[in-house]
């Protein structure tokens, strides 16, 4: 968020600033107002914007270089925006979000009628659609897919779940999940569409393959599609709208992530908080000054390490984990058949054999799957095609990823350590689900017996 409103508010200059090479941050000996393709020792005017003028990016992880202060007050209104949006909970929320979730979808199909008008941009879309069947066989692709899947939803995040548990209990929840499945992957391919469209145009004003213009990671917002802009018709028009559309996606996944954090700390110690916080507003806003401070190393001029770091092995590793431990709770200890009962008892109906499926066998399989070629297949974090990370930064790689995942097996400990009995006897407890399983039908007999022996009991009184 914090490089989106850069860029938004570098977007109304008397001309874009990543559009030439005559700009006090550039090095015009290797500087190209273009892709500079096979030409390694050339940098496009949009890299050197982004990489001296944003970043100032130092050599390495190992040389912080300082804060850029530019972009420390940038962050400060990023979470003051999040703060503001959402601090009276999830009804304000919801009000800001029926703008921030709508206008990208504006902007994506504005952005591909204009698209796929441009020189070029039919070649981008043929790249987009012909499959390279030998990546296939190739388990990083995978999963990266299962990364890009888990982070556009949010599963393994705990925001789907936070979210869900603000609907009513008899909410079409599988309805909901098919639609939202559905969208997003929609969502997905409209994008696709509209980046190689873009992509296309580029690698045919600067005649380059394709395959030299796709890019992946920060480069692609923040390098190729600024220069993009910087040459389409009306530039001075698409830049702020596309940057202003990136904030607004932003926005939505900040809320998402605080609302996990407010909700879990409320469910699990809310008396014990509001006796220090006094209100929730105040509880929000503990959450997202400590978002504050967390974000403040990537906004130094060695940031951007930290930040490719942190994206290797929190958006990939840890989610893999964290994906198994749930579905390793959700359908083996808790039970598909369980599942299957608490639906009926909220629709009034048993789920359908498809979700039955992918519940008892291909979410286990696909998820176990992905993440022991993940372990088999790990590379160490790099950024870009030349640095790799000195060895204290994996290793803080990894304590970063462990972080998230090392409280499963603590609650686990914890919980087992808790019960009473022999090993064996606090395991079981420990795995016995406590919810009520009767169909709905039971359970209002069941509530309307214990109601009349309560009258009962009251009259004999």
């Amino acid at each position: 968020m914090t490089w989106a409103l850069y860029y938004f508010f570098n977007s109304f200059g008397s001309a874009l600033p990543w559009q030439s090479c005559n700009n006090t941050w550039n090095v015009v000996s290797n500087c190209s107002t273009g892709f500079p393709g096979n030409a390694t020792h050339l940098q496009s005017a949009s890299q050197q914007f982004f990489d001296r003028k944003l970043l100032e990016m130092t050599s390495g992880i190992e040389e912080a270089g300082g804060v850029r202060w530019e972009l420390f007050g940038l962050l400060a209104l990023a979470w003051l925006i999040i703060y503001f949006c959402i601090f009276k909970g999830v009804k304000s929320t919801g009000k800001v979000v029926y703008f921030t979730a709508t206008f990208p979808y504006f902007m994506l199909f504005a952005l591909l009628i204009n698209n796929v008008q441009l020189p070029g941009a039919k070649d981008g879309i043929l790249y987009f659609l012909m499959p390279n069947w030998s990546k296939l066989l190739e388990v990083q692709v995978w999963v990266n897919a299962a990364a890009q899947i888990f982070n556009s939803i949010g599963i393994a995040f705990g925001s789907m779940i936070s979210m869900a548990s603000y609907n009513k209990y008899n909410n079409n929840i599988l309805r909901d999940t098919f639609l939202v499945s559905l969208a997003n992957s929609a969502t997905s391919i409209i994008a696709g569409f509209v980046i190689f469209s873009a992509i296309g145009y580029m690698a045919h004003i600067h005649n380059l393959p394709v395959d030299d213009i796709a890019t992946d990671g920060p480069g692609l917002v923040f390098v190729v599609y600024p220069e993009a802009f910087s040459t389409m018709p009306v530039s001075r028009l698409w830049a702020p709208l596309f940057f202003f559309m990136l904030l607004c996606l932003g926005l939505d996944s900040e809320f998402a992530m605080v609302e996990v954090a407010v909700t879990c700390i409320m469910d699990g110690f809310g008396v014990k908080v509001l006796r220090v916080f006094k209100r929730k507003e105040l509880l929000v806003l503990a959450v997202c000054s400590v978002g504050f401070l967390l974000g403040i190393p990537h906004i130094t001029r060695g940031g951007i390490y930290v930040f490719q770091l942190m994206d290797h092995y929190t958006a990939v590793v840890s989610l893999m984990f964290l994906a198994f431990f749930e579905v390793l709770a959700v359908t083996l200890i808790f039970g598909v058949k369980r599942i299957c009962v608490m639906v009926e008892n909220m629709l009034g109906k048993r789920p359908n054999l498809y979700f039955r499926v992918c519940w008892q066998f291909l979410s286990p399989i696909l998820v176990v799957g992905i993440l022991i070629s993940s372990i088999i297949q790990y590379t160490p974090a790099r950024y870009g095609k030349s640095y790799t990370y000195p060895l204290w930064a994996e290793v803080l790689g990894w304590f970063i990823s462990l972080i998230s995942i090392i409280w499963i097996p603590l609650g686990a400990a914890h919980e087992i350590w808790r019960n009473k009995g022999s090993l064996s006897q606090r395991l079981k407890v420990a795995l016995t689900p406590t919810v009520d399983l009767q169909p709905i039908h039971a359970l209002q007999e069941k509530q309307r017996v214990h109601s009349e022996s309560s009258t009962l009991f009251s009259t004999s009184q």
